[in-house]
Protein backbone atom coordinates (compact mmCIF):
# COMPACT_ATOMS: atom_id res chain seq x y z
CA UNK A 1 0.00 0.00 0.00
CA UNK A 2 1.66 3.20 -0.86
CA UNK A 3 0.91 5.54 1.69
CA UNK A 4 1.03 2.46 4.59
CA UNK A 5 4.36 3.46 6.74
CA UNK A 6 5.54 -0.59 6.89
CA UNK A 7 4.97 -0.94 3.58
CA UNK A 8 7.73 1.66 3.03
CA UNK A 9 10.08 0.00 5.65
CA UNK A 10 9.61 -3.70 4.39
CA UNK A 11 10.27 -1.79 0.80
CA UNK A 12 13.52 -0.07 2.21
CA UNK A 13 12.11 3.09 1.85
CA UNK A 14 12.81 4.09 5.65
CA UNK A 15 15.37 2.98 7.66
CA UNK A 16 14.50 0.51 10.17
CA UNK A 17 16.38 -1.73 12.69
CA UNK A 18 15.84 -5.55 11.56
CA UNK A 19 15.85 -8.51 13.63
CA UNK A 20 14.86 -11.05 11.33
CA UNK A 21 13.94 -11.18 7.70
CA UNK A 22 12.55 -13.81 5.44
CA UNK A 23 10.58 -14.04 2.05
CA UNK A 24 7.16 -13.76 4.66
CA UNK A 25 7.80 -11.55 7.25
CA UNK A 26 10.45 -9.01 8.96
CA UNK A 27 10.72 -8.47 12.73
CA UNK A 28 11.85 -4.84 13.57
CA UNK A 29 12.70 -2.71 16.58
CA UNK A 30 9.45 -1.09 17.77
CA UNK A 31 10.71 2.53 17.74
CA UNK A 32 8.19 3.24 20.52
CA UNK A 33 9.03 0.76 22.85
CA UNK A 34 7.02 -0.51 25.87
CA UNK A 35 9.83 -1.87 27.30
CA UNK A 36 13.64 -2.96 26.09
CA UNK A 37 13.16 -5.02 23.11
CA UNK A 38 9.89 -4.63 21.94
CA UNK A 39 9.40 -5.71 18.55
CA UNK A 40 7.06 -5.85 15.76
CA UNK A 41 6.57 -8.97 13.29
CA UNK A 42 5.19 -7.64 10.29
CA UNK A 43 4.07 -9.67 6.82
CA UNK A 44 5.61 -8.43 3.54
CA UNK A 45 2.48 -8.20 1.96
CA UNK A 46 0.31 -5.50 2.97
CA UNK A 47 -2.98 -6.89 5.13
CA UNK A 48 -4.63 -4.82 7.33
CA UNK A 49 -5.99 -6.96 9.93
CA UNK A 50 -6.30 -10.26 11.22
CA UNK A 51 -9.42 -10.71 9.29
CA UNK A 52 -7.33 -9.99 5.67
CA UNK A 53 -4.07 -11.75 6.33
CA UNK A 54 -4.01 -15.72 5.35
CA UNK A 55 -3.52 -18.12 8.38
CA UNK A 56 -0.12 -19.19 7.08
CA UNK A 57 1.37 -16.09 7.34
CA UNK A 58 0.10 -16.15 11.12
CA UNK A 59 1.57 -19.76 11.45
CA UNK A 60 4.86 -18.60 10.20
CA UNK A 61 5.14 -15.71 12.34
CA UNK A 62 4.18 -17.58 15.53
CA UNK A 63 6.40 -20.33 14.60
CA UNK A 64 10.00 -17.62 13.62
CA UNK A 65 8.11 -16.00 17.26
CA UNK A 66 8.79 -18.98 19.15
CA UNK A 67 11.61 -20.79 17.73
CA UNK A 68 14.07 -17.84 16.76
CA UNK A 69 12.80 -14.53 18.24
CA UNK A 70 12.06 -15.65 22.04
CA UNK A 71 15.26 -17.46 22.75
CA UNK A 72 17.33 -14.48 21.20
CA UNK A 73 15.30 -12.02 23.33
CA UNK A 74 15.53 -14.41 26.49
CA UNK A 75 19.25 -14.95 26.15
CA UNK A 76 20.26 -11.60 25.15
CA UNK A 77 17.65 -9.04 26.99
CA UNK A 78 17.38 -11.83 29.81
CA UNK A 79 13.89 -11.19 29.83
CA UNK A 80 11.45 -13.13 32.06
CA UNK A 81 8.48 -13.41 30.23
CA UNK A 82 6.53 -11.98 27.28
CA UNK A 83 3.36 -10.23 25.86
CA UNK A 84 1.91 -10.67 22.54
CA UNK A 85 -0.34 -8.46 21.29
CA UNK A 86 -2.83 -7.37 18.25
CA UNK A 87 -4.93 -5.01 17.23
CA UNK A 88 -8.27 -4.70 14.78
CA UNK A 89 -9.75 -1.60 14.17
CA UNK A 90 -9.78 0.18 17.43
CA UNK A 91 -6.34 0.51 18.85
CA UNK A 92 -4.73 -0.12 15.49
CA UNK A 93 -2.53 2.82 14.53
CA UNK A 94 -1.46 1.49 11.64
CA UNK A 95 -3.23 -0.38 9.38
CA UNK A 96 -1.18 -3.08 8.79
CA UNK A 97 -1.34 -6.30 10.38
CA UNK A 98 1.32 -6.35 12.79
CA UNK A 99 2.13 -8.41 16.31
CA UNK A 100 3.37 -7.00 19.31
CA UNK A 101 6.13 -8.82 20.77
CA UNK A 102 6.87 -7.23 24.27
CA UNK A 103 9.56 -8.30 26.25
CA UNK A 104 8.61 -9.05 29.96
CA UNK A 105 10.85 -8.08 33.35
CA UNK A 106 10.44 -7.98 36.94
CA UNK A 107 9.09 -4.87 37.96
CA UNK A 108 8.48 -3.22 34.22
CA UNK A 109 5.52 -1.54 34.90
CA UNK A 110 3.65 -2.78 32.41
CA UNK A 111 -0.26 -3.33 33.33
CA UNK A 112 -2.87 -6.00 32.14
CA UNK A 113 -4.07 -6.47 35.38
CA UNK A 114 -7.53 -6.74 36.42
CA UNK A 115 -9.69 -4.15 37.22
CA UNK A 116 -12.68 -4.43 39.07
CA UNK A 117 -14.16 -0.98 37.94
CA UNK A 118 -13.73 -1.13 34.69
CA UNK A 119 -15.25 -4.86 34.73
CA UNK A 120 -19.18 -4.69 33.73
CA UNK A 121 -21.18 -7.10 34.76
CA UNK A 122 -20.01 -10.75 34.09
CA UNK A 123 -23.83 -12.62 34.37
CA UNK A 124 -24.99 -9.79 31.76
CA UNK A 125 -21.91 -10.21 29.29
CA UNK A 126 -21.78 -14.19 29.25
CA UNK A 127 -25.74 -14.32 28.33
CA UNK A 128 -25.10 -11.06 25.60
CA UNK A 129 -22.22 -13.68 24.23
CA UNK A 130 -24.45 -17.11 24.22
CA UNK A 131 -27.98 -16.26 23.77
Amino acid sequence: MKDCIFCKIINKELPTRTIYEDEDIQVIMNTNPITDGHLLILPKKHYENIFDIKEEIIAHSIKVLREKIYPLIKEKLNCEGLTICENNFLGQEIKHFHIHVIPRYKNDNVDFSYNKDKITDLDKVFQQLTK
